[in-house]
C-alpha cells in the first residue's frame, strides 16, 4: 500500500511505514457509490469465529510484545518474512523471524495467513526497476525455477503450522507487482501445485487486488481460470478516508464477480484494510468508531476475515501507545467489538431512512443490537418489544436504558435485554 499526510498513527520503521502508506496518496481511487438510503443485509447463518479478526503485527515478540487483546488470524505481511526477506541471496534461507512468529502464533492461538511474494533482486527480471520497497522486486521472477524452490522450501518448512498462503500482494498496484495478470495466473498455478503436494490441509488464498479500482483485475484473473487454483478469494478493501459503510458496494461487485465466475462458493477475505483519519480534527473515538463498523459491516456482507492494518504501525489508526502496550481508543474498540461479535450470530444490518444503522444479534437465544448512524448525532427511538434493559457505548460502562428514546451518533452501542452489570464494559 507513502507518507505525506495527517493519520492517526506515530512514525515507525522506514519500510513499513512506505508500505503501509502509499496507496492512501497515490492508487488512482474509482468512485465508490454511495451507500443506499435504506439497506437491509442479512448476515451468514454461521457463529462469528475468533478467526473473523485478523490482524498485521509487523514486530511481535520484538520490540512488540504480543496484542493484550484476541487475535484469532495473523497474516504475515511487512513483517520481514517476504521472499526479499527470506532469501536475500540464492539459496541463502534465513528462518529467525520467521520461526519466531510461527512460536507466538503458536502460543496464542492465532491462525497464520503467509503473503508469499516480493521477488530478491537477484531472481529479479528486471533488478532495477523501481517498487514500494528495494529494486526489483515487484517484478515478476526471471526464471521460474526460483519461484518454484522458494514456495517449496517455505511450504515445507511452515507445514502444519501456517494454515493458508496467500498469492502475492495487491497485483494490480504497480509499487507491488509490475507484471501482467497472466504474469501472477502462472505464479499462482505454480504455488498452488506445490502447496496442495506438499501440504494439503493448507488454504490458497488469491492474490488480493486492492480499492475500488482492484474489481477490474479481479475480474481477468478469475476469468482466465485463476479461481481454479485457490480455495479462497482475497481482497482488500481500502476507501481512503471514507466511512466504513463505502465498503459495501465494493463487497457486492466482488461478490457478483465471483459468481460471474463460478466462485460463489468459495470464502472471501478481507486480507488488508486500514483507514486514514476520517478528517484532521477527528477524535480518536471516530477513529475507534471506523475500525468497529468495519469488523461489523463486513461480516454482516459476507466477508469471513478481516485482517486489521496494522497493530504496530499505520496507517491509519493507532492501536497502541509508544510503549506497544497501553491500548488507545481504536486499540480498545478492537477488543470491545470481538467480545460483542465472536460466538454470536450475526443476523441482519439495517440502515433507515435517517441513516441509523441497526444490526441484529443472536446469542444463546439472546437477542442484542448494535446501533450507530454515521451522519451524526441523532435520537433514536428504542423499539418497546426488544425490552431493552441495558445500553453499552463502545468506549465505555454498561449502564441501564433509562429512557425510549436515545441520543445516538457514530460512535455504535450495544442494547441488550439483560440489566448492566458492575465493572468495565472490556
Amino acid at each position: 500500500m507513502s507518507a505525506r499526510f495527517h493519520r492517526c498513527l506515530t512514525a515507525t520503521a522506514s519500510r513499513i511505514f512506505l508500505s503501509a502508506t502509499i496507496l492512501f496518496q497515490s492508487v488512482p481511487q474509482a468512485p465508490v457509490a454511495a451507500a443506499d438510503s435504506t439497506q437491509n443485509i442479512v448476515g451468514p447463518s454461521q457463529t462469528i469465529p475468533a478467526t473473523s479478526f485478523g490482524m498485521h503485527i509487523h514486530r511481535a515478540g520484538n520490540p512488540v510484545p504480543w496484542p493484550s487483546v484476541p487475535v484469532g488470524s495473523w497474516r504475515f505481511w511487512d513483517a520481514h518474512v517476504a521472499w526479499a526477506d527470506m532469501a536475500p541471496y540464492k539459496g541463502d534461507f534465513h528462518f529467525e523471524f520467521l520461526d519466531r512468529y510461527l512460536a507466538l502464533a503458536e502460543e496464542h492461538n492465532a491462525d497464520v495467513l503467509y503473503p508469499l511474494g516480493l521477488t530478491p533482486r537477484w531472481a529479479s527480471s528486471r533488478p532495477d526497476e523501481k517498487s514500494a520497497y528495494q529494486p526489483g522486486w515487484a517484478a515478476e521472477p526471471k526464471d521460474i525455477e526460483d519461484w518454484r524452490h522458494y514456495v517449496t522450501t517455505i511450504v515445507e518448512h511452515c507445514k502444519g503450522r501456517v494454515h493458508a498462503y496467500e498469492i502475492w500482494n495487491e497485483p494490480n498496484y504497480k509499487p507491488f507487482w509490475t507484471g501482467d495478470v497472466d504474469g501472477v495466473l502462472r505464479l499462482t498455478r505454480e504455488a498452488s501445485q506445490i502447496i496442495r503436494k506438499v501440504d494439503p490441509q493448507a488454504l490458497i488464498v488469491s492474490p488480493a487486488a486492492t480499492t475500488a479500482s482492484g474489481t477490474k483485475w479481479l475480474a481477468e484473473f478469475l476469468s482466465k481460470g485463476g479461481g481454479q487454483y485457490v480455495d479462497v478469494i482475497g481482497y482488500h478493501f481500502y476507501v481512503n478516508t471514507q466511512p466504513p459503510e463505502t465498503i459495501l458496494p465494493i463487497i457486492a461487485q466482488v461478490k457478483q464477480i465471483m459468481a460471474d465466475n463460478h466462485q460463489s462458493a468459495k470464502p472471501l477475505w478481507n486480507t488488508e484494510i486500514g483507514w486514514l483519519r476520517p478528517s484532521q480534527f477527528a477524535s480518536e473515538d471516530l477513529c475507534a468508531a471506523y475500525l468497529a463498523r468495519t469488523y461489523i459491516l463486513a461480516w454482516a456482507a459476507g466477508v469471513q476475515r478481516t485482517y486489521w492494518y496494522a497493530w504496530d504501525s499505520g496507517p491509519p489508526l493507532e492501536m497502541v501507545e509508544h510503549d506497544f502496550r497501553t491500548l488507545k481508543p481504536a486499540g480498545q474498540a478492537y477488543g470491545v467489538i470481538h467480545s460483542w461479535l465472536v460466538g454470536a450470530r450475526l443476523n441482519n444490518c439495517r440502515q433507515d431512512a435517517a441513516s441509523t444503522w441497526v444490526c441484529e444479534l443472536n446469542r444463546s437465544g439472546d437477542t442484542q443490537w448494535i446501533v450507530w448512524n454515521p451522519a451524526g448525532t441523532k435520537m433514536f427511538s428504542v423499539p418497546a418489544q426488544w425490552r431493552a434493559k441495558s445500553i453499552t457505548p463502545l468506549l465505555e460502562n454498561a449502564n441501564a436504558v433509562a429512557a425510549a428514546s436515545l441520543e445516538i451518533g457514530p460512535v455504535p452501542v450495544l442494547l441488550t435485554t439483560k440489566g448492566p452489570t458492575p465493572g468495565p464494559a472490556n
